[in-house]
């Protein structure tokens, strides 16, 4: 029955979920820190170097007439055209920067400032001031800017550098970094899944073992189990000895109950026998109406106990053989053929005497109607089912008679003899197992039986 809660979810599912969140976002998080870290680095080496080209500019310029001069020769690199390394000397003029001197790797171009470049370098006095911009050939820059006074003059001294090659490092970095950190994520996340598989075994194991003593494989549970599970493994076993004490009990009174009630029916029908007469008959009527009604009820019981303890194997394909020889035996006057067919591996998942009463009384009443032939057949619907199919060549039975013959039997003093009360006792003790019971047409032309019944492993 379904229900309306939220769907059964996987704890291993659940672990390797929370474990590879945390990995990935760790591994993310680390991977971004490499590479500003990189970046920074390689910003703080070109940095330095224009910190010292600037500060070279400031301690060999000089001053005439008001102008500053900038030095003969600064670095060669500046000295070429378009280089990718300039500097430039910028005076305050009216308030406004003025580039006095710069480098020849400027060419024809001038290094730009940002518009708020002067009050930066006003606001942390004799503090570098770096920034990024764009120069020749819009190229991406580095640039330092240093400001200084000179004999009452106010210079700023530029110097910036192409960071296209650090731009291309970074690139480089972060590529590889991402290729190492997703193959390191791929590698964790095989080993969370195989770390959560090999944590979750025991738990694995007790569910095959459980499984086990459900289908009747085992009657306990006999792994040894980690600590944190060896409480639970134990409680299971007590559970499972008390299942089966709670099911011997109700088998010793269902026993006692069938003795203590069929003894006084018994008695009563040999005393109505031996006073032959209207009240005799009435009364061995009535007894043998209340000696069904116990055999009926007492069926069921047992059939429910049964099936509430440890689950029990029961090989169909020896159940099938042993029930067509001894009926065709039965049959012989009328010359029955019994086939039947049923995989060497196929088990019932119940008790033996169970299967001997729905195969037994389903083949017999078969066996009653057909004419010649009898067909037997059983074959998996599952890992957990499977379906019995007899069928006859008699005249078969009425559709909307089909259900009827089941109800009728199922009450008995309203059944005669061969009138469906094996059909009832196939569908009682098919229930109490959880399975079913249906009437169709046969191939061969009579009735059919399909039975569905648990299914034992292998």
């Amino acid at each position: 029955m379904k229900t309306g809660g939220p769907p059964a979810s996987s704890l291993a599912r659940r672990l390797v979920l929370l474990a590879l969140g945390w990995s990935l976002a760790a591994l993310a998080i680390s991977a971004v820190v490499l590479a500003l870290l990189f970046q920074q680095a390689a910003l703080r080496r070109v940095d330095q170097t224009l910190s010292e080209l600037t500060d070279n500019l400031l301690s060999r310029s000089t001053v005439e007439g008001g102008m500053v001069i900038a030095p003969p020769l600064t670095d060669e690199r500046a000295t070429r055209a378009l280089s990718g390394r300039y500097w430039a000397i910028a005076q305050v003029r009216a308030g406004e920067l003025q580039q006095v001197a710069r480098s020849y790797s400027l060419f024809d171009s001038m290094l730009p400032t940002p518009p708020d470049l002067m009050a930066r370098v006003h606001a942390t006095p004799g503090r570098p001031i770096a920034y990024d911009t764009r120069g020749p050939l819009n190229a991406p820059l580095r640039a330092r800017a240093t400001y200084a006074r000179l004999q009452g003059l106010e210079v700023v001294f530029l110097a910036a550098e192409d960071r296209s090659a650090i731009d291309r490092d970074v690139r480089n970095f972060v590529a590889w970094t991402a290729t190492a950190f997703l193959l390191l994520g791929a590698g964790l996340i095989a080993a969370i899944v195989v770390q959560v598989r090999v944590g979750l075994k025991p738990l694995y194991d007790l569910q095959g073992e459980v499984a086990a003593v459900r289908r009747g494989k085992a009657e306990r549970l006999a792994e040894t189990y980690p600590r944190e599970l060896r409480p639970l493994a134990e409680e299971l076993n007590a559970l499972v000895a008390h299942n089966l004490e709670v099911v011997e009990r109700q088998r010793t009174h269902v026993g006692n109950l069938a003795h203590a009630l069929k003894t006084p029916i018994s008695v009563i029908v040999a005393e109505a026998a031996l006073q032959p007469g209207p009240l005799a008959d009435l009364v061995s009527r009535q007894a043998e109406v209340m000696r069904r009604q116990v055999d009926h009820h007492l069926r069921r019981a047992r059939a429910a106990a049964r099936s509430q303890g440890p689950g029990e194997r029961t090989s169909v394909a020896e159940v099938l053989d042993e029930l067509a020889r001894t009926l065709t035996r039965i049959f012989t006057d009328k010359g029955v053929s019994i086939e039947w067919d049923a995989e060497e591996d196929l088990f019932f998942l119940g008790e033996r005497q169970d299967l001997l009463e729905i195969a037994g009384n389903g083949m017999e009443n078969a066996g009653k109607w057909c004419r010649a032939r009898v067909r037997v057949a059983a074959e998996p619907l599952g890992p957990d089912r499977f379906i019995l199919k007899i069928e006859d060549d008699g005249e078969g039975l009425p559709a909307e008679r089909r259900e009827e013959v089941i109800r009728r039997g199922a009450r008995l003093d309203e059944n005669a003899p061969g009138s469906g009360l094996g059909l009832s006792i196939i569908d009682e003790l098919a229930r109490a197992y959880g399975g079913t019971l249906r009437l169709e047409t046969a191939s061969l032309g009579g009735l059919r039986l399909e039975i569905e019944l648990p299914r034992a492993d292998a």
